[in-house]
């Protein structure tokens, strides 16, 4: 059993409200998952740039690393012992190397333009705190509390899982196939950090989209190659998705207005949102893809 959120703003009026939000509705589900939590947030980007969520032992280590990179290109943000490294774009991979050779206990949570996603073992209020998601702001988040069922309680196995630029996955639930999806990826030469069967999901819907899907297709093709029961939250650059298995017993619930959609595993999660009394409220159905998005 675990806990899933996300929110969607369409109202840029409570951009700067989207991590006070999020935290609270984390710590709602507490009770669903209090082994570890997680979240990404969706920020404001800079042109040409990329962001690199990194995490190591202890903020010593990720101050030694930033030193000589933070000028005009190179820009880094601390949060506890993760740390946020904006690089221009054309340099992505020169860094990954360099961080690699000079760093390899450092571990890139994540990369995306636009995201930004950090995790740890705790309770929900615990970790949301220690990394100031009250205080961050965007466009969209999703976060997760996890209640460990299929392998060891660690920061690495918390959600979300990342396997592709601005897009990572959380997940309630079970994958019953999940060592078989795992060793037919790896004939693909598809490399796995962890034994999590969400990782599983994750890096199977990005293999998908590599291969040319969209996001929906992926997830319809998940629908047929994953077995078990789940609930998925997937985000992306400008957005996020849901899809439940096709008996779907697993809860979930969503609340639209004209300010945002939400999402929870329980009603609980939402009552808090400002005008939630006259919200559309809705249990997503079972095999049916939701995707809300920020169009250009």
């Amino acid at each position: 059993m675990c806990g899933i959120v996300g929110l969607f703003l369409k109202d840029p009026a409570l951009q700067p409200s989207l991590g006070r939000f999020t935290a609270a509705m984390l710590a709602t589900l507490t009770d669903r998952g209090p082994d570890s939590a997680g979240f990404a947030v969706y920020g404001e980007g800079r042109p040409g740039a990329i962001k690199l969520t990194l995490r190591g032992p202890d903020p010593t280590d990720l101050r030694n690393l930033t030193t000589g990179l933070e000028d005009g290109n190179f820009q880094i943000a601390l949060h506890d012992d993760h740390a946020v490294l904006t690089v221009p774009s054309r340099q992505e991979q020169e860094v990954r190397r360099r961080l690699a050779t000079q760093a390899p206990h450092v571990t890139v949570v994540a990369s995306g333009q636009r995201m930004e996603l950090y995790k740890g073992v705790g309770l929900p209020l615990e970790v949301s705190g220690r990394f100031g998601l009250a205080d961050m702001r965007g466009t969209h988040a999703i976060g997760h509390t996890r209640m460990a069922t299929e392998s060891a309680v660690t920061t690495a196995g918390a959600h979300p899982f990342s396997t592709g630029p601005d897009q990572c996955l959380v997940h309630n639930g079970s994958l019953s196939n999940h060592n078989g999806v795992r060793r037919a990826m790896q004939h693909e030469r598809i490399a796995f950090e962890t034994d999590n069967d969400t990782e599983v999901a994750a890096r199977y819907l990005s293999w998908r989209m590599h291969q040319g899907s969209r996001l929906d297709e992926a997830l319809q093709a998940a629908l047929i190659d994953l077995d078990g029961f789940y609930t998925f939250v997937i985000g992306t650059e400008s957005g996020f998705a849901v899809l439940r298995d096709p008996i779907a017993c697993k809860p979930a619930i969503i609340a639209e207005t004209d300010s945002y959609v939400a999402f929870g595993s329980e009603y609980r999660t939402l009552v808090d949102l400002p005008g939630i009394e006259d919200a559309h409220v809705f249990e997503p159905e079972p095999a049916r893809v939701y995707f809300w998005e920020h169009r250009a």
